[in-house]
């Protein structure tokens, strides 16, 4: 484990054994350094994965359930069956606002790239979010590779008044032959067409690349998160009950530029439950 990511996680982890009063962990070994500065409420959203269950059974009422939790924004990952208008109706309905979808690399790489875009527009969003990469290019070349088709795609995404971006996973963020695939990423795409939607969980866990380290490092390029929370064996927690260090990692947050604190859970017991503790610990932090 690298020194960079020792600083971010060292004071977290050493916290797990703590006795916590509500709020996690983490949190709890916080609390003596919380700040006045607070995310804003237009600013917490939740990224419709983690409510891809009930999305299933009943896309209309989870909304309505999640907007009524105080949540003011989505991530659309998954339309289950439901067209980009109908789903704007549903959000209008219910005064939730949608600020990005997920696409398919192929998609956005490909001759579907000025529908997707048409797509975000109709629900209403400003960033179109590549999720992940087909595994053949998990390599420095096919990063590199990576890093000339978003700029491409970028600049068609800037043409039409959004912009691109990239959300990560824990393989982004190894180091092969040397180099770290993510910084390839960051290196080698404009800052002006790409920019990256941080998963801060598979950041942390990745190794290599710290999240408030990486908003320092590369200010502006992060205008959305996925904020994620770490149990003490690895695995996914709701956010605030785990391990990872969120004041210590959004003290940097406005550097990075970041706009949107979309919470995320990739399996939650109780999606409803999870969204409730996730917002009530976003909600109530100070850094």
């Amino acid at each position: 484990m690298n020194s960079t990511r020792r600083a971010f996680l060292g004071t977290s982890l050493g916290a797990a054994a703590a006795v916590a009063l509500g709020s996690g962990p983490a949190a709890a070994a916080a609390a003596g350094r919380r700040g006045c500065r607070r995310i804003p409420p237009s600013g917490i959203g939740m990224h419709l994965y983690t409510m891809r269950t009930p999305l299933a059974a009943d896309f209309a009422g989870t909304l309505e359930r999640l907007a009524a939790i105080g949540y003011a924004t989505v991530g659309v990952s998954g339309r289950h069956g439901n067209s980009p208008s109908a789903i704007r109706r549903m959000l209008d309905r219910v005064r939730l606002r949608a600020v990005l979808e997920h696409v398919g690399y192929d998609t956005v790489t490909g001759a579907g790239l000025p529908q997707a875009l048409e797509d975000v527009h109709t629900l209403g969003g400003r960033w179109i979010v590549v999720p992940s990469l087909p595994g053949a290019l998990h390599s420095p070349a096919g990063y590199r590779e990576v890093a000339r088709q978003f700029n491409r795609a970028g600049l068609a995404a800037r043409e039409s008044g959004l912009k691109l971006l990239y959300h990560n996973h824990g393989g982004d963020h190894e180091v092969v032959d040397g180099v770290s695939l993510y910084d390839i990423l960051l290196a080698e795409t404009d800052p002006e067409l790409v920019g990256f939607e941080l998963d801060v969980y598979w950041a942390a866990k990745g190794g290599s690349s710290a999240p408030g380290d990486l908003f320092v490092r590369h200010p502006g390029r992060f205008p959305a998160l996925h904020v994620k929370d770490m149990a003490p064996d690895g695995d996914f927690a709701d956010v605030g009950s785990g391990v990872l260090d969120f004041p210590a990692m959004f003290d940097t947050a406005r550097q990075g530029g970041v706009r949107q604190w979309l919470v995320e859970h990739d399996a939650p017991a109780d999606p409803f439950a999870s969204a409730r503790a996730s917002y009530r610990y976003l909600s109530r932090l100070r850094y």
